[in-house]
């Protein structure tokens, strides 16, 4: 993932910031509990399309 484009890219829920996990293939917003999947190198920053990250995601 391009570090310029993380940059950029915010949570189109909580217009928070991303954390990229790379084994995951995935951008991580830890504010909205939501994991969005990178296919084919392209963030699919579509609120249906991510995942939900579970407490222990999140470490709590």
């Amino acid at each position: 993932m391009d570090t310029k484009l993380l940059e950029l890219l915010v949570c189109p829920v909580t217009k928070g910031p991303l954390t990229y996990d790379r084994d995951k293939q995935e951008l991580v917003s830890r504010s909205a509990r939501l994991a969005y999947p990178i296919r084919d190198g392209l963030p699919v920053m579509l609120e249906v399309e991510a995942r939900t990250l579970t407490d222990e995601e999140l470490g709590r």
